[in-house]
């Protein structure tokens, strides 16, 4: 077996399904799953993996029918990992970001990161400290305004020394603002030469 070789995820359980919905070998199952032959032999005899739920290798987008036919009109043939795991994973969809938890305890600092983002960079926009701070809109104008309810105990203090996000983030929202201010700019000059 190859040490660098990927393995379909949950071995165990598609190699399950493998056994009872396929012609394949042992062999070609066993290399597959990353497993031994005798434990694929012992799997089909029921001494091993009772009680474990079959994976279906094809609907996780692991392996395509034409793959399991190829190799199980050739039993020399090698099974071939249809995509990357990760792929499987998500079943080849876009995986909608989900919005970061912040503990109870670190909620207060919100106000406190936020207004350290509008001082330190003003051009900002709200979808920006959304979604480095995650925090609402409503709280962002309050802040802005200067009218938010606890106004007087907000101090501006780095996001990134709070824990509210990681400097990587504070980076590419920096870039972006550098970008788009160099961009007006440029227009700005266009303007004025013509």
């Amino acid at each position: 077996m190859d040490q660098n070789k990927k393995n379909p995820i949950m071995p165990i359980a598609t190699a399950i399904w493998l056994i009872d919905n396929t012609a394949l070998t042992f062999k070609q199952i066993a290399e597959f799953c990353g497993m031994h032959e005798l434990e694929i032999k012992n799997i089909a005899n029921g001494e091993v993996a009772q009680g474990i739920k079959p994976i279906n290798p094809i609907l996780t987008n692991q392996l395509t029918q034409e793959e399991i036919d190829r190799c199980s009109n050739n039993s020399r043939a090698i099974l071939q990992l249809h995509k990357d795991d990760t792929d499987c994973l998500l079943g080849n969809k876009k995986v909608k970001k989900v919005t970061r938890y912040t503990p109870i305890a670190r909620r207060h600092d919100k106000p406190d990161a936020i207004y350290w983002l509008l001082r330190t960079y003003p051009d900002i926009q709200d979808y920006q400290i959304i979604k480095l701070v995650g925090t609402t809109k409503t709280t962002i104008k309050a802040i802005r305004e200067k009218t938010h309810w606890n106004m007087k105990d907000i101090h501006a203090r780095d996001p990134v020394l709070l824990g509210l996000c990681n400097q990587m983030e504070l980076d590419s929202v920096v870039k972006d603002l550098s970008s788009d201010n160099k961009s007006k700019l440029d227009a700005a000059v266009v303007t004025e030469e013509a």
